[in-house]
């Protein structure tokens, strides 16, 4: 009784802090021209950058490619999505103001989003306090609704804010992520494979959120290692995790059908403008190959400016090998906790991809909220939160 009430008393309380958080965002709307964060390389990078895609959008209105010269480099389907709110102008509006209140409501949903995946791993951290005979004992000191909590770190976190007023595409980016989390969580398969194939078509990297995502979605989202039965000396048949592939199997295919309907859409959209070799040369072997060196919060600009042309392919591999090597020895040690291991890569990513913005990190820093129980008591996680925060 004392849990349910305490979850309602915290519903009542997540819709006013939400509700000022959109009011804050439009105030900030208002006076997004006064703020100039849209110019502000933290904020916008050559990939996230909406005034980038704006100037492919026009190009592509001239029948002229919208990757002709070096500004644009983003997924032809965000191109025919957001191209046509930036050309709208509204007489005595702020620029772009169908873009930006758009961003607010994708922060919305991402929000939303985040919080029902906080209530579907809080009922699995509860369940594996059951199997270790731990429930009284969790009920007695309190659970954290890490769910509700989540939801408003990453609705007011200045990160999330900055992006969203500053015509970032990064909010979109997010909400491709948080989606497939929330899919593997559910056991939503489609869902799952939707969000993954977006997040991976629009920034590549989320592509090694495959490992967590199948590992969530055959053997859950949450579970105690099997060495702590052994160890509370229970019957090992009753309650070792099983690994069912049934789910992930199914992952594999909608992501397959999915992967192929967004190349088809792509195919179509830039037919006439070198077809699908393009796009991907233009896109991903941008991300990959560090072509623009503007400054921006990464480390990889300042050291492909330093380093000499003789060694750049060889220090290219190294940094972007540096990700992948980090992603079986996490899978290893974090395989019966998928959802925390997700959010390892995410913030890996965040720090080590080619392009970072503040956006970025402001997801894994939101995610973070979600492990508040596994991670209460444990004050060294509030250093580490702050070195995270100073080094992306």
């Amino acid at each position: 009784m004392k849990t349910e009430e305490k979850k309602r008393g915290s519903s009542s309380r997540f819709w006013p802090w939400m509700i000022a958080s959109v009011l804050f965002r439009l105030l900030l709307v208002y006076f997004s021209k006064n703020l100039h964060l849209s110019s502000r390389p933290e904020v916008s990078n050559p990939l996230t950058s909406l005034r980038r895609l704006a100037e492919g959008y026009w190009l592509k209105q001239l029948s002229v490619s919208p990757y002709a010269g070096s500004m644009y480099h983003g997924s032809p389907l965000l191109l025919s999505i957001l191209g046509p709110l930036t050309a709208l102008r509204l007489e005595g509006q702020p620029e772009h103001l169908l873009c930006s209140l758009l961003f607010v409501l994708v922060d919305i949903i991402n929000a939303l989003l985040i919080r029902a995946t906080g209530r579907c791993l809080q009922v699995a951290y509860g369940q594996s306090l059951k199997s270790l005979d731990l429930v009284k004992q969790s009920e007695t000191s309190g659970i954290i609704l890490s769910g509700d909590l989540a939801a408003l770190v990453y609705l007011w976190n200045p990160f999330t804010i900055v992006a969203c007023i500053g015509l970032s595409t990064s909010p979109v980016e997010n909400m491709a992520v948080i989606v497939s989390l929330y899919g593997a969580c559910t056991g939503l398969v489609p869902l799952a494979a939707f969000g993954w194939v977006i997040a991976t078509h629009l920034s590549l990297y989320p592509a090694i959120l495959i490992v967590p995502v199948i590992l969530m979605l055959g053997c859950g989202s949450d579970a105690p290692p099997n060495k702590v039965f052994m160890q509370k000396k229970h019957k090992k048949s009753d309650t070792q995790v099983i690994f069912s592939w049934k789910r992930p199997v199914r992952f594999l295919f909608w992501s397959i059908m999915w992967g192929i309907y967004v190349l088809v859409l792509c195919g179509i959209s830039v037919r006439q403008y070198g077809g699908l070799w393009e796009m991907i040369r233009r896109t991903y072997g941008f991300i990959l190959t560090v072509e623009d060196l503007s400054p921006n919060i990464g480390v990889l600009w300042y050291f492909f400016a330093e380093v000499f042309d003789f060694f750049r392919s060889f220090f290219l591999i190294v940094f972007h090998m540096n990700i992948l090597f980090m992603v079986l020895p996490l899978a290893i040690r974090l395989k019966h906790r998928p959802a925390f291991m997700a959010f390892v890569y995410i913030a890996i990513i965040a720090i080590f991809k080619s392009y970072p913005s503040v956006g970025d990190s402001a997801l894994y820093l939101g995610l973070l909220a979600l492990f508040a129980n596994e991670l209460a008591g444990k004050w060294w996680i509030l250093f580490i939160y702050f070195i995270c925060s100073v080094s992306s």
